[in-house]
Formats: C-alpha cells, structure tokens, sequence
C-alpha cells in the first residue's frame, strides 16, 4: 500500500516524477522517526504557481506563489520550543491515520533549484521532507525548532542520496 497518495494538476510533474519521488521522500521521513509507514497516509498535490498562489491566499492571507503548501490533519506540535513534537498514532494498515495534505508549485520549484544551483530533484525530495515533517508538527518559527527541523531534514535527505540543503 502507498504512503503518499498523489494527485497531479500540472502534467510537468507527471514527467518529473513526483509521485515516485514522493513516495520515496515520505517514507524515508517516517523510517528516520521510527513511525510505521503502514499506519499512515498523505496526500500531496503537484499543481502550479497559480493554484499555489490561491491557497496561499487562501490559508495563510499572502496572495502570491510559495514553493510548498502544508496542512497537518491534528496539532501535533511539540509542547516546549526544541523539542520534538509528540508522535502521532497510526492507523491500521486497511485504514491508516492521514497525517494531513501538502501542495508543490512547479514553476516557484524550478526557478529555486536553478537560483540555488541545485537539481531540482534533490530541491523537490528536499521540500517534500520539509512538507512531511510539518505534517507530523515540525516547525522552524523560533531558532531552536529550526534546528531541530533542519537537522532531520538533512539525516533523512542523506539517507536518500541528497546533500546539505543548509
């Protein structure tokens, strides 16, 4: 059974890839926190700048494209800055706990990886890590969160072959 059910909006990333990438990246997040990847589900929606830039408006008030979109199905933050959030319960495996949705702009992810100087393969796994570990109450708002955050990523994105975003 897949983690990571994915719908395509834009067909670039049908050719890209995505839901096998997607796949991968969610997986290596939850084998690197030690959750079970039968009890869980995501949904992950490949769309483009425009219909990014709706739910951006929509969700958060900024009316204009960002390169990820996250929304977690419960609070699952951590209760004291630096710490790890508490961790979610699975689901049987015929009917798993969604950890929530996420949504990836192609065109704001392709102009990225190439200001970064960055394959956008390894952009792209990178901002799906990011996307799962917001799903599961990570966050970056105060410095040691960050930390916290930004260390997984980089264990887990190494563990997929992706150097240091950082």
């Amino acid at each position: 059974m897949e983690l990571v059910e994915t719908v395509i909006e834009d067909a670039r990333w049908e050719a890209f890839g995505l839901a096998t990438l997607a796949e991968r990246a969610g997986r290596a997040t939850l084998d690197r926190l030690d959750l079970p990847v039968e009890g869980f589900s995501i949904g992950l929606m490949g769309c483009d700048d425009a219909r990014i830039a709706v739910l951006n408006a929509d969700f958060r008030g900024k009316p204009a494209p960002t390169n990820v979109l996250s929304w977690p199905s419960d609070e699952r933050g951590a209760e004291f800055v630096g710490e790890a959030p508490q961790r979610p319960d699975p689901g049987p495996a015929e009917d798993p706990e969604s950890l929530g949705d996420i949504a990836i702009a192609f065109e704001t992810c392709a102009r990225e990886a190439e200001e970064q100087g960055k394959p956008m393969l390894d952009h792209v796994t990178h901002l799906i890590v990011h996307g799962v570990l917001h799903l599961l109450g990570y966050d970056h708002i105060e410095e040691e969160d960050a930390a916290v955050m930004e260390a997984l990523e980089v264990q887990i994105l190494a563990s997929l072959g992706v150097s240091d975003p950082y």
